[in-house]
């Protein structure tokens, strides 16, 4: 079969196309045929070494696709040859990938192959630092730095959905207004840690109740100076390079404040499938009926990979890149 490796080399992510033979099923595991896989960020920067070990061998590349079922490994119940799902797939991108399935979401019906594989990734993610860590509830304030990424456009309508206010950063006004219509409430044009005074005008000189910090190190200082009583702070991206910030203790102490992370690198199996179940029962039924619309940016074929690739480190997306298998 056809599939894509990626590798490391000088600081940069590199793709390769290369024949593989197409894989066989475990136990408790799904071999799916690929229509349509996603791209995220965090996979080129763990590649060119921001944030995690850069070089080594080639590896399967892609971590999210969408397909149909194709074999089924021993104990596997619940799904049938040729049904749609979707999921995190380590080596999305190639003809056939493999996933654990505990991890494989039916597709829902409205959705196309392309809209399935924007999902996994990012609503997991979204999942993870609003709802499983962020506790975030109707009526109180959401901000996400770098907004118009993947995970900030999940954010955005994941917190609308929710009932929450939703403030958001871009370095781009041309980006920020292509999101109005999803419900921004609030949109600052930044890329500096700048937006303090403006969220605080914002929500009545309280703070928001829940920052999604995309950007990284370079924000964190501003991001926890927004922060409202009780207030919690998610890091899930570092796209800036700035891996270390100083923190105001104080602030941290009389505001009695949570910091969090939302990496899966060294979680087990059972743990995020219990974010695949966290998702299929507080997001997923808003996904099926229409309130929250993956948003795609482009779609590349399987054969445009490396184009797709240079785009995403372009950062001119607004929500998701996706490659389909046509």
């Amino acid at each position: 079969m056809i599939s894509y490796t990626l590798r490391g080399e000088a600081g940069r992510a590199l793709l390769e196309r290369r024949e593989a033979p197409q894989p066989e099923p475990g136990a408790g595991q799904i071999l799916l045929r690929v229509r349509a896989a996603g791209l995220n960020r965090g996979e080129l920067l763990a590649a060119r070494g921001i944030g995690a070990k850069p070089g080594g061998a080639p590896k399967p590349a892609g971590g999210e696709a969408a397909g149909e079922v194709a074999v089924l490994g021993a104990g596997v119940a619940g799904f049938a040859p040729g049904e749609r799902v979707m999921g995190r797939a380590a080596g999305a991108f190639a003809e056939y990938a493999l996933i654990d399935a505990r991890e494989a979401i039916p597709v829902p019906a409205r959705l196309s192959w392309e809209q399935a594989a924007a999902v996994p990734l990012v609503f997991m993610v979204v999942h993870d630092m609003l709802l499983g860590q962020g506790r975030l509830s109707a009526g109180q304030w959401l901000l996400v730095t770098g907004v118009s990424s993947g995970v900030g456009v999940g954010a955005l309508q994941a917190g609308k959905a929710l009932g929450a206010k939703v403030v958001g950063t871009s370095g781009s006004r041309q980006k920020l207004e292509r999101l109005a219509p999803l419900g921004l409430d609030l949109a600052l044009a930044t890329r500096k840690g700048d937006f303090h005074d403006a969220v605080m005008a914002a929500t009545g000189g309280k703070g928001v109740n829940l920052v999604v910090n995309t950007v990284g190190g370079s924000l964190f200082p501003e991001c926890l100076r927004t922060l409202a009583f009780e207030g919690r702070l998610a890091t899930v991206g570092h796209v800036d390079g700035v891996l270390r910030s100083e923190i105001d203790l104080e602030a941290l102490h009389a505001k009695r404040l949570t910091v969090f992370g939302v990496s899966n690198r060294l979680r087990s199996a059972e743990q995020r499938s219990a974010t695949v179940r966290g998702f299929v029962a507080d997001l997923l039924p808003a996904i099926a009926d229409g309130r929250i619309e993956p948003l795609l940016d482009r779609v590349f074929g399987f054969d445009e990979l490396p184009a797709a690739k240079d785009y995403m480190e372009s950062d001119a997306q607004v929500g998701k890149i996706v490659v389909s298998m046509g």
